[in-house]
């Protein structure tokens, strides 16, 4: 089994390195008869199902090429598992002062980093089984002697537990945080077996000390089976990750410990298959009348990213009310507005940029300034004119944005700053937008006054 697993891991990346110089070698003949103004290699090459063939036939072409050549094969795994011997104590060395020095630096990083922890931990694991595995050989007669070499090895398996350990603990914070995804799932599976290595290898340690790879070997053996025992299960409908998922992230959503606004939707509809497509369906009929609606809203969307621009709207949306200031009186603005000054041309999504918004409760109109555009209105800009002294000018392209209720929603109607402005204009504008003196007068047609100055063009 070892010596077959070996095998299988240089065909897989042999394969891949012939199947990669085909595809470099076909564009380079491509390239070569452009030059004579025949396109068709470089037309096919364009298309996927001619790239499928290609890498399907170069792939399997090298892998029954490979397998009549067994000397060529056991020629790799030697060189493959030389060079990974050497790297045994590199790695090993790491990993032990990595976990020495957990207990001095602490290990609130790790859990604040919950996202990446468990794929780092467990890339550790791989990396150290692969390497004391190469040391160990598949049988007393392979097995490294160099004193550096087993040492390292035996350093690699007392690593294995510990990161196992860390990486379950990271796992089950990440899912108590954000519940069960199939990604995390899977994640827990994986966890699961580095903790049964671990287990079996420190075991191994102890019991044999410096002849711990006559114990470690037929630990490998039955972990092996039992990995493809678990494998062929989750193979099965028995276990359907999708299924799990689905429950216990409708059950967060449905119990109130997550709002519908920060529900991911995205992944409900397109990452959980036919149950997150069910569990969609029947949450569009919910009595909660915030699910039921977002729900139907998520259910017309053709991929997930048309739900992430919806909820990205939602969140800018929501982060808008900290930097909004309404005047004359501070009411709460609708949602529907709210999502409209989001726009460049209104308040922008730049959390820095303070922004009023001329608005009365019920009113059909409402008039927006972001302090970024009073700021340009208000700083002189040198320009250089032809044939005349250096003059002052000043940012015409930002003013007032004038928007308009039409039943429940808003529009952004378009309006231009008149420019230049006096210097008493200028120090007027800057004062009246600090103090908030925001106003629309008829003059006799109706404008945007800010410290008494006008902005931008008429309207109705």
């Amino acid at each position: 089994m070892h010596g077959d697993a070996w095998t299988n891991v240089v065909l897989w990346c042999a394969c891949w390195l012939f199947t990669g110089v085909a595809f470099a070698l076909a564009w380079l003949l491509a390239a070569l008869f452009d030059l004579i103004g025949v396109h068709v290699l470089r037309d096919l090459l364009r298309h996927e199902w001619f790239t499928a063939l290609l890498a399907g036939a170069s792939f399997g072409g090298s892998l029954g090429l490979l397998r009549e050549r067994d000397d060529v094969l056991r020629l790799l795994q030697r060189v493959v598992t030389a060079v990974l011997e050497v790297l045994a104590p590199v790695l090993g060395a790491g990993l032990l002062v990595f976990l020495l020095a957990l207990p001095f630096t602490g290990l609130d990083a790790l859990w604040e980093a919950t996202k990446s922890t468990t794929p780092i931990l467990l890339s550790c694991v791989i990396g150290a089984l692969i390497l004391a595995n190469a040391v160990v050989g598949n049988g007393a007669g392979e097995e490294a002697t160099h004193p550096v070499l087993r040492f390292g090895a035996i350093a690699l398996a007392l690593a294995v537990l510990p990161l196992a350990v860390i990486a379950a603990i990271a796992t089950g914070l990440r899912i108590a945080q954000y519940g069960l995804t199939p990604n995390r799932l899977w994640a827990a599976v994986f966890v699961g077996f580095a903790n049964l290595y671990g287990v079996a290898y420190l075991v191994a340690v102890l019991r044999g000390r410096l002849a711990w790879s006559r114990y470690v070997r037929p630990s490998n053996l039955r972990i092996a089976f039992v990995v493809a025992g678990v494998g062929l299960l989750l193979a099965t409908p028995l276990a359907s990750f999708n299924a799990l998922a689905t429950l216990d992230q409708v059950a967060r959503l449905e119990s109130g410990r997550v709002a519908p606004a920060k529900f991911d939707w995205a992944a409900l509809a397109f990452d959980f298959g036919d149950p997150g497509k069910a569990a969609l369906r029947r949450l569009a009929r919910s009595a909660i009348p915030g699910i039921a609606a977002r729900a139907k809203d998520v259910a017309t969307k053709t991929n997930r990213w048309d739900v992430a621009s919806v909820d990205r709207a939602q969140a800018d949306a929501d982060m808008l009310v900290k930097r909004l200031r309404v005047v004359p009186v501070a009411v709460a603005v609708p949602f529907a507005l709210r999502k409209v000054l989001t726009d460049w041309q209104g308040c922008s999504t730049d959390v820095k940029d303070r922004c009023t918004l001329l608005y009365a409760p019920g009113a059909d109109e409402a008039v927006a300034i972001s302090r970024f555009c009073v700021d340009q209105l208000t700083t002189p800009r040198k320009v250089e004119t032809s044939g005349r002294d250096p003059a002052f000018a000043f940012q015409s392209a930002c003013g007032p944005t004038h928007y308009r209720r039409t039943g429940e929603s808003w529009t952004r109607l378009d309006t231009n700053m008149r420019a230049p402005l006096s210097a008493p204009e200028r120090a007027a504008l800057k004062a009246g937008d600090a103090a908030g003196k925001v106003e629309i007068r008829a003059v006799p047609a109706r404008r945007v006054f800010v410290g008494g100055i006008p902005l931008g063009d008429p309207f109705e």
